[in-house]
């Protein structure tokens, strides 16, 4: 069979992203920033049909940190409100840049060891400032991740990250199967465009298990893509607080993945179940 069409037989990923590093109160008030508020959306979403959960901590002000304890009790509530949910955190160089505080949620045991941690593969620039990802310390979270058995979720912007995580392969530092997010919309990266959508996703690492994001206005249009192109869908407020593209209303987090299912609808395809991207990564 095809690739596509075999792609398009399976399952798809649901990456819900609640909260990000950008989104404030003043910003929308839906945003969950307290663990409460992350489990409560967490629990909402999965009610639905999500697969996983991609975590970014906030300290008692709202603002990001990288603190460990912080990440802890949201890991925490997140486990006891969904379960089933794979959770991913965040190693984030938006904000810091030192390896240590980087990877400082990598280190959670026990119940709250999280499953899967995001990746970045290069330094890119946003609209209002840089996310600096050194080749160093890319492999150094890599490092981190591999020894403590958690899956890296790549984040792929552009081209060039694409064939980085290739490096990356090729040095033994990510010796199993590939999980990424591939985004588009950025002013600095891939467009939501077909052509760069396809070049993306042809270019990836074979049998990569990979998931559509839209930034701001382009979630609807880069998540319809990735579907379409037999791909999961990453959602939630991190990538745009809008619901629609002339921003007259503000969304929440269980109405953009009650949309996705409904784009799933459409295309006759199904949420991938927790257990299933488990045995796919542990398998």
């Amino acid at each position: 069979m095809p690739a596509l069409l075999s792609a398009l037989d399976g399952a798809v990923p649901i990456v819900l992203a609640p909260t990000g590093m950008v989104p404030t109160r003043a910003m929308t008030p839906h945003v969950p920033l307290t663990p409460d508020e992350i489990a409560t959306d967490v629990a909402a979403a999965a009610a639905i049909g999500i697969t996983s959960v991609h975590l970014h901590a906030r300290d008692a002000d709202g603002v990001p940190t990288w603190e460990r304890e912080v990440y802890a009790r949201i890991v925490g509530a997140v486990r006891e409100a969904a379960p089933d949910v794979l959770i991913n955190v965040s190693t984030s160089g938006r904000t810091w840049s030192e390896l240590e505080k980087r990877a400082d949620a990598l280190a959670l045991d026990g119940d709250l060891k999280p499953d899967l941690a995001s990746l970045t593969l290069s330094s890119l620039n946003f609209i209002g400032g840089a996310s600096v990802n050194e080749p160093e310390t890319i492999r150094g979270l890599a490092r981190i991740m591999l020894d403590r058995g958690i899956v890296p979720e790549l984040e792929i912007f552009d081209l060039g990250m694409v064939n980085f995580a290739h490096v990356l392969k090729k040095e033994g530092l990510l010796p199993g199967p590939v999980v990424a997010n591939l985004f588009f919309g950025n002013v600095a990266g891939m467009q939501a465009t077909l052509p760069e959508v396809g070049l993306a996703v042809e270019r990836l690492p074979d049998g990569a298990t990979w998931s559509g994001a839209g930034l701001g206005d382009f979630q609807l249009t880069a998540q319809s893509l990735a579907v379409a192109a037999g791909g999961g869908v990453r959602v939630g407020l991190e990538d745009g607080i809008w619901f629609d593209r002339a921003r007259t209303r503000l969304a929440t987090n269980p109405m953009l993945v009650e949309r996705v299912h409904r784009l799933l609808d459409v295309h006759d395809r199904v949420a991938m179940k927790p257990d299933e991207l488990r045995a796919r990564l542990h398998g």
